[in-house]
C-alpha cells in the first residue's frame, strides 16, 4: 500500500508540474513537442521490435504534452548503465565457466547439419553449449514435478539452488520449505531467489529476512521501490531448481498451489516441466550463480560448484540425444528465446506443436507460423480456454483469425488454464522452458529453456500434447462469425498496446 501510494503521489506531482507550466503555454507546448519529437526519433532509431516502437509512438503522437515525458520515465526496457556493466562482467565469467563444446557440435553435424546450426546459434549467442551426456525426462503436470522435486531435494548433500518468479505460502511451498530448513540444518548450502513483483501479493513483506533466519540464503530480484522507474519492466521469470549440480528442473511451474491444482483459480491448471540429470545441469548451475552473484555483488569461483563425478547413464532407456539448457537476458539486445522458436518453425519439415498461455506475437512470428502452415507444415497451437487476465486473453484471441486463415490450427484447453511453454517439431526437436509467446517474455524478462535434439523426452512431449489435444476445442473461422463489432474493436485496440501490457 505504501509503495502504491508513493508512486501515485509522484505521478500526480509530475502531472501537476506539467499542468502548472501551461501558464507559459506557448513556450511549454513548444518544449513538449520538441521533447516528444526527440523521443520518437530515439524510438525509431532504437534496436527494439517495431511493434513495441509503434505501441509507444501512437500515445506520444496522441498526447504530445505528456507522451514524451512518460516514455522517459516508463518506456525504457533496460536496467541502468551501472547494473548493465555489472552484469557484463558476470557474463564474461559465465563464458569462461561454460566453454564451447565444438566436438559435440561436430558430432551433431554428422547426424544433421540443420540441428547443428540451431545448436551453434545457442552456443554463440546465449553462451550455452550443447551436451551429449545428459538425461532429460519430461514431466507432464505440476503434481508430478512437485513429487519429483521433493524426492530430489531430500537427496541433496552439498547445495540446493532455487530461482522462481512466484513463490506463495501454501501446501506446495510449505512442504518444500520444510525440506530446505532440514537440509540447511544439515549444512547443505541452500539458496533461494525470487522476483519481487512476482511475489508481491504472495509473500509477506521482507520474506527474504525470514528465510535468512531459518538458515536459508535468500536474494530478491529487482526489489520494488517507491520511486518511478522503468526498471520495473525487467523481471526474473525463470523457474530453476538445482540439486548438487547433477540434477536440475525447469519449465513453467512456479512454487504455488494452483500449479499443482491444490487450489483452483482458472479451472484445471495444466503445466509442465523437465528434469535433467548429467553434464547439462552445469549450464543451469552457472545461470543461477550468475544471477546470485549479480544480486549479491560478489564474485564466487563457479568451478567450486561443478559436479565432476560422471553419472552412469548406460542403464537409461531411450536416446539421450543432445541437451542444451540456455538463458535469455534482456540486457544483451539478442532475443535468444524468439530466435530459438523461429528456427524451429522455419526449419520444420512435417509439424510444429506448441503450447503457450499467451499468444501475443510480433510480425516475424506471425509470418513464420503462417508461411510454414501455407507450405504444408502441420502447425498446431494450444492456448487456454479460461483466462488468467481477460485483456491478455482478448489480445491472444485477436491473433487467431489471421493464423487460422493461413492454415495454423488453434485449440483452446477446455478444462481450464494451460501454462506450459513447449515446442515439439518433427519428432526430432523440443523446447521446454519459461518463455511465453508474448513481448514481456521475449524482450523484457530474464528467461531460460532447454533445447533438445533426438532426446527420448521429445516423444514424451509429443504424447502429452496429443493427449491434451483431446481435451481441447479447435477454433475455426466460423467461431468469428458471432463476434460482436465492439468486441472486435476492443481486441484491435488492445492489440496495438499489447507490447506495453
Amino acid at each position: 500500500m505504501f509503495l502504491a501510494i508513493a508512486i501515485l503521489v509522484q505521478l500526480f506531482v509530475l502531472i501537476g508540474v506539467i499542468l502548472k507550466f501551461q501558464e507559459y503555454f506557448v513556450l511549454f507546448y513548444a518544449l513538449s513537442i520538441l521533447i516528444s519529437i526527440i523521443v520518437v526519433l530515439a524510438i525509431i532509431n532504437n534496436h527494439i521490435n517495431p511493434v513495441y516502437k509503434m505501441a509507444w509512438i501512437i500515445p506520444i503522437l496522441l498526447f504530445p504534452i505528456f507522451g514524451g515525458l512518460f516514455y522517459i520515465f516508463f518506456g525504457g526496457k533496460k536496467l541502468g548503465k551501472r547494473a548493465k556493466n555489472k552484469m557484463k562482467s558476470i557474463e564474461e565469467r559465465t563464458k569462461k565457466a561454460l566453454p564451447r563444446q565444438d566436438l559435440v557440435l561436430e558430432e551433431m553435424k554428422k547426424e544433421d547439419e540443420l540441428a547443428a546450426n540451431q545448436s551453434s546459434y545457442i552456443q554463440n549467442y546465449a553462451f550455452s553449449p550443447p551436451y551429449n551426456k545428459t538425461k532429460a525426462e519430461y514431466l507432464t503436470i505440476g503434481e508430478l514435478k512437485f513429487e519429483r522435486l521433493k524426492e530430489e531435494l531430500k537427496k541433496a548433500k552439498n547445495y540446493i539452488f532455487l530461482e522462481y518468479f512466484i513463490i506463495e505460502e501454501g501446501e506446495m511451498w510449505n512442504s518444500i520449505l520444510d525440506i530446505l530448513v532440514e537440509k540447511a540444518a544439515e549444512g547443505v548450502d541452500v539458496r533461494v531467489i525470487y522476483d519481487d513483483v512476482g511475489c508481491l501479493f504472495t509473500l509477506p513483506y521482507k520474506y527474504d529476512e525470514k528465510l535468512e533466519k531459518m538458515g536459508i540464503k535468500c536474494s530478491v530480484f529487482n526489489p520494488l521501490t517507491p520511486i518511478l522507474s522503468s526498471t520495473f519492466n525487467n523481471r526474473d521469470h525463470r523457474k530453476i531448481a538445482i540439486i548438487d549440480g547433477h540434477t536440475g528442473f525447469t519449465g513453467g511451474i512456479n512454487l504455488a498451489d494452483e500449479y499443482i491444482n491444490e487450489i483452483e483459480k482458472y479451472g484445471h491448471w495444466k503445466d509442465s516441466a523437465i528434469i535433467l540429470k548429467g553434464e547439462g545441469v552445469w549450464s543451469m548451475t552457472v545461470m543461477f550463480l550468475s544471477m546470485w552473484d549479480y544480486l549479491r555483488g560478489i564474485e564466487e569461483d563457479f568451478r567450486e560448484f561443478k559436479y565432476d563425478k560422471k553419472l552412469e547413464l548406460d542403464n537409461v532407456k531411450g536416446n539421450n540425444g543432445y541437451i542444451q539448457p540456455f538463458a535469455d537476458s534482456p540486457l544483451d539486445d539478442e532475443t535468444v528465446g524468439e530466435v530459438v522458436y523461429l528456427n524451429l518453425i522455419n526449419k520444420a519439415k512435417r509439424y510444429v506443436y506448441i503450447t503457450t498461455p499467451y499468444l501475443i506475437i510480433d510480425n516475424e512470428m506471425v509470418t513464420a507460423l503462417s508461411s510454414a502452415a501455407k507450405a504444408g507444415v502441420d502447425i498446431r497451437i494450444i492456448t487456454p480456454y479460461h483466462a488468467d487476465k481477460w485483456y491478455v486473453h482478448a489480445v491472444t484471441r485477436s491473433y487467431y483469425k489471421i493464423l487460422i486463415e493461413s492454415g495454423v490450427k488453434i485449440y483452446e484447453y477446455l478444462p481450464g488454464f494451460i501454462h506450459s511453454k513447449t515446442y515439439i517439431s518433427d519428432d526430432e526437436y523440443g523446447v521446454v522452458g519459461t518463455i511465453n509467446m508474448d513481448y514481456r517474455s521475449l524482450y523484457l524478462h530474464f528467461e531460460c529453456g532447454v533445447w533438445m535434439y533426438n532426446s527420448s523426452a521429445i516423444a514424451e512431449m509429443k504424447e502429452d500434447f496429443l493427449n491434451t489435444l483431446k481435451e481441447c476445442k479447435e477454433i475455426t473461422i466460423e467461431d468469428f462469425n458471432d463476434t460482436r463489432w465492439y468486441e472486435a474493436l476492443g481486441r484491435s485496440v488492445l492489440r496495438v498496446f499489447a507490447p506495453l501490457m
